[in-house]
């Protein structure tokens, strides 16, 4: 039987993980019935509480439900430094980690928190829309030896599908006859558009859009991690 004795006592020093973990083992839960409870996979408990990823903004709540804790203490623990409100802003938030296939039907999502199959969970730490999602990078057509940017198989990529893409905009598109998205390059020449990989040895390294296409969101950066 868990407790229900709230939130324990911790220092300001205690990092989001480790209180994670110390609410956790109060509570009696184990990772996979706070994962049930809060409506994500065991992984995704399991990396929150290794500190490898955090949970988004949308999560404290239910977390803190769960614990029996106190939601404002694990947003202070959560976003160090800033005011419940401010925690809560788009630029601070975290995103989902989806797969391409969901990628491909990006556009037709209206609520981002609607998606319960995410990988994870990773805090953008840059200026984005409520929609934004991260992808890992498949293939290398992308990978460019010789310049920048280049981005390699394995890389986790942000994207923003309410910014406007312009000409040379990196992008993730959905065309009509493939049943996931594509990443790539896009080139603008009066009324036509065209796809560009940036692989210099990748076959059709462009390719005109001659039918219909989905813009799924720009990329607007790059998860950069070195551990």
């Amino acid at each position: 039987m868990r407790s229900t004795t709230g939130a324990c006592k911790v220092s300001r020093m205690d990092t989001f993980a480790q209180l994670l973990a110390r609410l956790r083992h109060i509570s009696g839960l184990n990772q996979s019935q706070l994962a049930r409870a809060v409506g994500v996979t065991p992984q995704a408990v399991q990396k929150w509480e290794s500190g490898e990823t955090a949970p988004s903004r949308r999560r404290v709540e239910p977390l803190a439900r769960a614990l029996g804790a106190d939601t404002v203490q694990l947003l202070d623990a959560l976003f160090p430094g800033r005011t419940p409100r401010e925690a809560g802003s788009p630029e601070n938030d975290s995103v989902p980690l989806i797969s391409w296939v969901i990628a491909g039907h990006w556009a037709e999502v209206e609520d981002p928190y609607a998606v319960g199959d995410a990988e994870t969970w990773l805090p953008c730490p840059l200026r984005h829309g409520r929609r934004t999602y991260a992808l890992r990078v498949e293939g290398s057509s992308m990978y460019n030896p010789g310049g920048s940017p280049s981005f390699a198989e394995g890389d986790v990529i942000f994207v923003d599908p309410e910014r406007d893409a312009v000409h040379r905009s990196l992008v993730v598109v959905r065309l009509d006859d493939e049943k996931k998205a594509t990443f790539k390059r896009l080139l603008i020449d009066g009324e036509r558009r065209y796809l560009e990989a940036l692989n210099p040895s990748w076959p059709e390294r462009i390719i005109p859009i001659n039918g219909s296409a989905t813009l799924c969101g720009v990329v607007i950066g790059r998860l950069e991690s070195f551990i």
